[in-house]
């Protein structure tokens, strides 16, 4: 007897062979670099095939849906990546673990709502360095202001008053009970991006607690270098005066107030705080305020 199938049966049969042939995602992702040291952006190369979107998961709180995304890790540690590729209700998932070590430099970043600043701090000057990670740690600089912005000079913060300071309040003279011995090093100098340590006006130049300055600086010529030397008696080295010729800086600060740190990315983000408009005593208008963490 000859069998006669219905289009309906038919058609379910060919659905079934299509939907048992379909292609599924695979998921799968290289990392290019060898050995991260934070802060470290890594470029993450997708090799995946057959998927429609991608799900990221970098292990520190951080996500993405692109296809190859970068992201930074901040901090050292073991991170374990996780990407989904999906592709209809299909989802596969691959995972790998990546190890961020500690930098060797002492870095720190400075974020500002103009964006945030990477700085180093010197092992030249232990103890500005050391007073200035112990209150980091601490939370201490967290939403304090940069409350003395002069503008082709500095902006300066670290008044812990500046916390949640009414507009109009005089600052500048907040701090801990404490000040640090002044730690003048021949190789460090007021070009701009330098972090330097404010103080009161005292005769072994002890620097403030917490209270500090980066520089923004103007031009700087060989005369206005010979005329500092000549004053203070001590001579610039080749490198000193080309990155004061190329950057500009603060010269006729040297030797007066400890340096103990720069900026290493971020000179602009120096540029945009100091065109902010200030009232008269240089505090800004709008509060400029910081967050510091250490990079470990």
């Amino acid at each position: 007897m000859k069998q006669v199938f219905s289009p309906i049966l038919l058609l379910g049969v060919l659905s079934l062979a299509l939907s048992s042939c379909a292609v599924k995602p695979q998921a799968s992702f290289t990392i290019p670099i060898q050995k991260i040291v934070a802060p470290a952006p890594v470029a993450f190369i997708n090799s995946s095939k057959n998927a429609e979107s991608y799900e990221w998961d970098f292990g520190d709180g951080g996500t993405s849906a692109e296809a190859n995304p970068m992201h930074v890790y901040k901090h050292s540690g073991n991170y374990t990546v996780v990407l989904k590729a999906k592709k209809g209700n299909k989802t596969i998932t691959t995972k790998q673990m990546i190890q961020v070590t500690a930098p060797e430099r002492c870095l720190i970043e400075i974020e500002t709502e103009f964006g945030t600043m990477l700085a180093e701090l010197y092992n030249s000057t232990p103890k500005h360095r050391d007073n200035f990670l112990k209150l980091a740690e601490e939370g201490y600089y967290n939403d304090l202001l940069f409350h003395r912005v002069i503008s082709g000079f500095m902006i300066q913060g670290g008044d812990p008053q500046s916390r949640n300071a009414p507009a109009g309040q005089a600052l500048g003279m907040g701090g801990p009970n404490y000040q640090i011995p002044a730690e003048f090093v021949d190789s460090l100098a007021h070009i701009k991006g330098a972090i330097a340590a404010a103080r009161t006006n005292n005769p072994e130049k002890k620097s403030s607690g917490s209270q500090f300055y980066i520089v923004q600086g103007a031009p700087v010529t060989e005369a206005s270098l010979n005329q500092i030397e000549a004053m203070r008696r001590f001579h610039y080295t080749p490198e000193q005066r080309a990155a004061y010729l190329n950057l500009g800086g603060t010269p006729h600060l040297d030797r007066e107030y400890t340096v103990f740190g720069h900026i290493i990315e971020g000179l602009d983000i120096i540029d945009k705080i100091g065109a902010v408009e200030t009232a008269p005593g240089d505090r800004p208008k709008k509060d400029v305020k910081m967050k510091i963490r250490v990079i470990k």
